[in-house]
């Protein structure tokens, strides 16, 4: 009696053991099929080691924090110029808290993802200056309390509020000669912070009212470059009608390419 090989059906094809391919696919039974639909049928991209690389790319961080220091920067402005009659400007504690401060600093950690060292360092440093700002003005932290407590602290505070702002100003200082081959609105936006927060320290450490409603003034001006900036990194052809044209510094390397 002669020994058989027994037969095997298409359905008992079908189920046998998978054999590996180099070529992408792999063998069920009979049946050549792509790795991929067997593997997503096992976990899809959960399989360690064997999903696609990620195809997503990262937005531009870049106008979400910039729109929330704009809008910040406009509306404290006001306050300082003293304008409409508002001689405090406490009632935006909250919007540079939450809009200022953590809107922009997340932002910030962003510009860190898609390698934009510049971004990150100046989203997270004028976030920082809004919550400090919120800081001052929140009584819950108490610093109002430690001058008052003391002789002539309300003095004091102004001087320490001065040099405050004096510190901003360098750091405004150092930024603004990192845009000088970027372009005009950036460079802009930079110099009249710069000579915002000169102002508001020449005003505190003086004391000058007239200094601290110019930096208003000078605050409002950069809020709305802030703004247009903030604009031109959302607008584009698929969805406005409006869109903004680079106007860049002399020197640039993008200005001289683009103007060829």
């Amino acid at each position: 009696m002669s020994y058989e090989e027994p037969v095997i059906n298409d359905h008992e094809s079908a189920i046998g053991t998978p054999k590996d391919h180099n070529d992408g696919y792999v063998t069920i039974g009979r049946t050549r099929v792509p790795i991929e639909d067997v593997l997503t049928a096992y976990g899809g991209n959960l399989n360690p080691g064997i999903a696609a690389p990620s195809t997503h790319r990262f937005a531009n961080p870049t106008p979400v924090g910039l729109g929330g220091f704009a809008m910040c920067l406009f509306a404290w402005s006001i306050g300082n110029f003293q304008g409409f009659g508002i001689l405090v400007p406490n009632a935006i504690v909250t919007l540079a808290i939450f809009y200022g401060g953590v809107t922009q600093l997340l932002a910030a950690m962003w510009e860190i993802a898609v390698e934009n060292t510049f971004g990150a360092v100046t989203l997270s440093g004028y976030a920082s200056f809004w919550l400090s700002w919120g800081a001052l003005n929140i009584p819950w932290f108490g610093v109002g309390q430690a001058y008052a407590a003391v002789e002539n602290g309300p003095r004091m505070m102004q001087k320490y509020v001065g040099f405050y702002f004096l510190c901003w100003c360098i750091f405004s200082a150092g930024l603004c000669t990192c845009t000088v081959k970027s372009t005009f609105p950036m460079f802009a936006m930079f110099f009249l912070l710069f000579v915002t927060f000169l102002l508001l320290a020449i005003g505190s450490l003086t004391p000058t009212e007239g200094c601290n409603k110019a930096g208003g003034i000078v605050g409002i001006i950069a809020g709305v470059i802030a703004w247009y900036i903030t604009f031109a990194g959302i607008a584009t052809k698929e969805n406005s009608y409006v869109t903004v044209r680079p106007i860049y510094m002399p020197g640039s390397i993008h200005g001289k390419s683009y103007k060829a």
